[in-house]
């Protein structure tokens, strides 16, 4: 039996302390799993993704197939590192494509624990043993970032509860070129908010939309007459005075950047105050949450904090 011995999330939880897997990172209420299944939100060309990821990875002769030649196989694919299962239909259709099975052992979002033995057997692949050497490595690394963005997603929604924050905790936009849908992905499976996935999806005004149109007030106005009713407008402010104008304005959500912990609280309260009855709108911060900041970082006076669970690597 040849047997390709994995780490699904070796190099996620490395950056993780034992503390942040708490109750194995149990999945809520509010999670897309438990109102359905992932795989269901991919879009009918994804796959395409797959035989470009081989097209890239083949791109002429397999020699080492060769080498191996066509013999039916089964390899054993095991978790060697505690962490969350996602990635299962990315690394199903790698080997579908190379003309293999696939049989799962743990389901999409199941928490992997390699207990005492320090391996669990996660699935098992058969076919031709020149598919299987084929399609590991493309499976491998996709399986891997996708799982260890949803473990860190998972640990940091838990750290972010047991903080007492109730709001909104949302990946970001700083996702790898071409690997955005699996990256998405594995933070939905994780439990936290996909927030935006492209430019498309809602109007971020940044520092240099503003410095570019010459006022919040101005670019505010011609981004609601493009985007229309149905798309959300956001502003990123540094001062609250910025914030003010963009309240005026019209914008949806205020994103507070590059406030610390104990100014960012304040400044949240002030605003709130100030327009308590005015206007609706929605208080977001800029990312910089960490595990190690969460207890100083946390304020419910924001609705959304964005963080970034792809920057362990």
């Amino acid at each position: 039996m040849l047997r390709q011995n994995t780490y699904i999330t070796a190099v996620y939880t490395q950056r993780l302390t034992t503390s942040t897997y708490i109750s194995n990172l149990v999945i809520s209420e509010n999670m897309a799993l438990q109102h359905g299944n992932p795989t269901d939100l991919l879009p009918i060309h994804w796959k395409s993704q797959v035989t470009a990821w081989f097209a890239e990875d083949t791109p002429s002769f397999d020699y080492g197939g060769f080498v191996v030649g066509s013999s039916p196989r089964t390899a054993t694919l095991y978790g060697k590192s505690p962490g969350v299962l996602a990635g299962v239909p990315f690394f199903d259709e790698v080997f579908a494509q190379a003309g293999c099975t696939v049989e799962w052992h743990l389901k999409e979002g199941e928490f992997v624990d390699p207990g005492t033995a320090g391996k669990i057997a996660v699935a098992t692949v058969t076919g031709p043993v020149r598919k299987l050497l084929l399609g590991e490595r493309v499976a491998l690394n996709t399986l891997s970032r996708c799982s260890g963005i949803a473990t860190k997603s998972r640990a940091m929604e838990e750290l972010v509860r047991r903080a007492g924050y109730t709001g909104i905790l949302a990946g970001t936009r700083k996702t790898t070129p071409g690997f955005r849908l699996v990256e998405k992905y594995g933070m939905i499976v994780g439990g936290v908010d996909g927030h935006r996935h492209d430019l498309s999806s809602m109007i971020m005004l940044k520092d240099n939309h503003i410095w570019a149109r010459g006022s919040i007030t101005d670019a505010v106005k011609a981004a609601k007459a493009a985007g229309g009713f149905a798309l959300k407008v956001e502003v990123e402010v540094d001062n609250e005075k910025d914030a003010d104008e963009a309240i005026e304005a019209g914008a949806d959500i205020v994103m507070l950047d590059n406030f610390d912990g104990e100014g960012l609280k304040i400044a949240a309260m002030s605003i709130k105050q100030r327009w308590a009855g005015k206007r609706q709108f929605l208080l977001e911060c800029s990312g910089g949450l960490t595990s190690e900041n969460v207890e100083t970082y946390v304020n419910n006076g924001i609705y959304s904090i964005p963080f970034l669970p792809s920057n362990s690597y």
